[in-house]
């Protein structure tokens, strides 16, 4: 583990990602961002992760406008404890304006064995929770693919709504899709959390 836990449940840690986290030769960081799937609906896999392009997000992370944190499992895939925690994706608050109180949300699971688990939304209450509790924002918001339908059923999951099309906002695989658009303010995410 590169770095003390913000939060810890029964299955994953977040933590600050850390330089170590990307240059880690050994580590899986950088082979996510070849990976056609897991860069499928994101600007990751557009253009080759160079280290320039790796270089400059790191330059990034000390910045006062995101929060980066690494989550890492406790558990293989199948649920089973393991000996070591595992660097498994990335979970953010980004193009935070401390003026608006607002921040938008993004999750990344690089390790695809961890798709559809659940994975994300534990992530994601945890980062929520302390945009909202911590850092006292009062909106948090995302965007994704209408064709996204995995990051769509975990933006409802999370309390989101659905808040404006962004039509052909985005070209995919060929074609043009429309981009929806998620907000979540803090009053609505109190009354859930309650």
């Amino acid at each position: 583990m590169n770095g003390a836990a913000m939060y810890e449940t029964e299955r994953i840690i977040l933590r600050p990602f850390t330089r170590e986290d990307a240059l880690n030769p050994d580590g899986n960081y950088q082979r996510w961002f070849h990976d056609a799937q897991v860069t499928k609906f994101n600007s990751h896999g557009l253009f080759p992760y160079t280290e320039a392009k790796l270089g400059a997000f790191l330059a990034g992370l000390e910045a006062d406008d995101r929060l980066v944190l690494a989550i890492e499992a406790k558990v293989r895939p199948d649920g089973q404890p393991m000996n070591a925690t595992r660097h498994i994706g990335n979970i953010s608050l980004q193009s935070i304006n401390w003026i608006y109180r607002s921040a938008e949300f993004a999750v990344i699971i690089g390790e695809s064995k961890y798709w559809g688990q659940g994975i994300g939304y534990e992530a994601g209450r945890l980062l929520i929770k302390h945009g909202f509790r911590r850092l006292n924002l009062n909106r948090i918001w995302t965007g994704t693919a209408a064709t996204n339908a995995g990051m769509r059923n975990l933006a409802l999951k999370l309390g989101f709504k659905e808040e404006g099309v962004f039509r052909q906002g985005m070209f995919l695989d060929g074609e043009y899709v429309s981009i929806i658009a998620y907000g979540l303010l803090r009053a609505d995410w109190a009354r859930k959390e309650k």
